[in-house]
């Protein structure tokens, strides 16, 4: 990084530091611009220092949030040093104001002198050596208070012209001294014009500021030529002048273009910040981008001096509050990875404990569950997550092929059984067409009866297998339900149609009672039925007993609902 005054350029803290301290050792008069500009620059090149360092802590997996910039014992020079510069310039700054009143004092008093000189023309001749003396005194004077400057100057060359107009006497004087005053005011046009070729342009105006004081100073040349040698001095001034104008309008066009491209570099950060962070894949794209726009600010120069500071706190704020969230849920992470982590290492020395195992139709349970549960432990990290995966598929390979060993030989009976099985099925959806309902209900049963007395069928048919023996039990229970109920119907509206409005209605409410009740109970029995496990003979059994019960609930409650839209149909005629 570097940085530039007006013709120093200074690439650290400790240069700008130095610069300081020569000024004080010097005793040097400093400009509040160059006073400024040295605050600006160390203080520059110091934030730079302190991001980097910071920069580097949270690379390092450091906490944002707790980060404590360290303290630097160049601030703390660099301020005392300020301070000393300051109280060293207020000396200097008073010091030139007495020095410059005091001057302005004595060239008034030259001025006054000289008026009373220039009252006539013999007492201008008599006082002549007087006069140059004070002339020369005038010169040795140094600078007076700028507000009087100009005024003073026109007094006092008002004065030494009209002293020269009244000198008759010592014409090859004066003339010498147009002539001599000519040559300086000349040579001082030649080096003004110079100026415009300076490339620091800041360095030629107050080079510039010099000549203009020497030019005031420098006595009258000849009337014809006055105002051709001022117009010459002026033109070369105003190029000067111009281009240093122009130097700080390009200054202050830059920090204006630095502000808005400052600007955007927020809000773009600011958008990312806002940015959903759903993973670490997330965390770490956002991360990269929220870093190439520091590299970016870097590159940009100054904003304007008076919102320099408070620019760069907006975007430094949302870069922290970034990685500061960022900190945080990287912690959380980790904190959830071990949790998981240890949840798997549990199941896997659980699924250790049943791998030798000879129970099974209960171990193969206990095994099965346990990969729902590892299914349900959440995300380790990948190369952990390996590694206990293969340690809990060893696990539970060794148990399903010592079973697989074990059981070989009932294979047959269980192909045996499935076959005996899909023949039930077969005679349950014949009876599917048969329309005496009280035979077929019969029949049924009996059927039930003999799926559920047959043994177990292979694993992998026995879902599909339990799906199409079900269907065919709701088909051939839904043809049985239907022409019974017509029937019971049926009867009921002959003997509702005998009795009295009151009997109807009591009779009405009296099956909503019984509607209610039925539906809770059904509620009750299809809620036990999710949670039992039909994984045995026993199971099986128990399954489908609660099964017939829902399906005999489902035929009264359905008889029910007949009845009262038999009776809501009757009080409508």
């Amino acid at each position: 990084m570097e940085a530039q005054t007006t013709d120093k350029i200074y690439t650290s803290g400790e240069e700008v530091l130095g610069r300081v301290n020569e000024i004080i050792e010097s005793g040097e008069t400093i400009s509040r611009d160059e006073l400024d500009l040295l605050k600006t620059l160390f203080y520059k090149f110091l934030n730079a220092e302190r991001d980097e360092k910071q920069k580097a802590y949270i690379e390092a997996g450091g906490d944002p949030e707790t980060y404590q910039a360290e303290p630097d014992a160049n601030e703390e020079a660099f301020k005392e040093a300020i301070s000393k510069l300051r109280e060293q310039r207020a000396e200097t700054t008073k010091k030139l104001d007495e020095e410059r009143q005091q001057n302005l004092n004595r060239k008034l008093e030259i001025i006054e002198r000289i008026k009373e000189m220039g009252t006539s023309p013999d007492e201008a001749t008599k006082t002549y050596q007087e006069f140059k003396a004070l002339q020369t005194e005038w010169k040795e004077l140094g600078a007076l208070p700028p507000e009087r400057s100009t005024e003073v100057w026109r007094q006092y060359q008002h004065a030494v012209e009209q002293f020269y107009d009244l000198l008759k006497l010592n014409f090859e004087a004066r003339d010498y001294d147009f002539k001599k005053n000519l040559e300086i005011k000349t040579e001082l046009c030649e080096q003004a014009e110079k100026l415009a070729e300076e490339k620091d342009v800041v360095s030629a105006f107050h080079q510039l500021q010099t000549l203009h004081a020497r030019f005031r100073e420098t006595g009258p040349v000849a009337k014809e030529l006055r105002e051709e040698i001022w117009n010459r001095f002026k033109a070369a001034s105003s190029v000067v002048n111009k281009a240093h104008q122009a130097f700080f309008e390009r200054l202050r066009a830059d920090e204006e273009s630095n502000l808005r491209r400052k600007t955007e570099l927020c809000e773009k950060a600011e958008n990312i910040a806002a940015e959903p962070n759903n993973s670490s894949s997330d965390w770490d794209k956002h991360s990269r981008k929220i870093i190439e726009l520091q590299a970016e600010w870097k590159s940009v120069g100054f904003a304007p001096h008076k919102v320099n500071v408070k620019i760069f706190e907006r975007f430094r704020a949302v870069c922290d509050r970034f990685f500061k969230a960022k900190n945080a849920y990287f912690k959380e992470m980790k904190a959830t990875y071990s949790e998981n982590i240890a949840k798997k290492r549990a199941i896997v020395e659980r699924a250790k404990e049943l791998s030798s195992s000879t129970d099974w139709s209960k171990t193969a349970n206990d095994l099965i569950a346990l990969q729902k549960e590892w299914k349900e432990a959440g995300a380790v990290p990948h190369r952990i997550g390996n590694k206990l995966w293969t340690a809990f598929r060893a696990e539970c390979d060794k148990f399903f092929n010592a079973r697989s060993e074990a059981t070989a030989g009932t294979r047959g009976e269980e192909k045996a059984n499935l076959a005996r099985k899909r023949a039930i099925i077969a005679q349950v959806k014949e009876l599917g067409g048969e329309t005496d309902g009280d035979d077929i209900r019969e029949k049924l049963q009996a059927l039930q009866e003999e799926f559920n007395s047959i043994g177990h069928v292979p694993f992998r048919d026995k879902n599909k297998l339990y799906d199409e023996y079900h269907t065919a039990l709701d088909q051939a229970y839904s043809k049985v339900r239907g022409g019974s109920q017509t029937r019971k119907i049926d009867k009921f509206i002959a003997d509702v149609s005998q009795k009295s409005d009151s009997d109807v209605e009591g009779e009405r409410s009296k099956l909503m009672r019984v509607y209610d009740a039925k539906s809770q109970e059904i509620k009750t029995y299809e809620n036990n039925l999710g949670f039992l496990s039909a994984t045995s003979k026993k199971g099986n059994a128990l399954v489908d007993e609660l099964t017939r019960k829902v399906e005999k609930l489902k035929e009264d409650l359905e008889l029910v609902k007949g009845k009262i839209k038999a009776i809501d149909e009757q009080s409508k005629e």
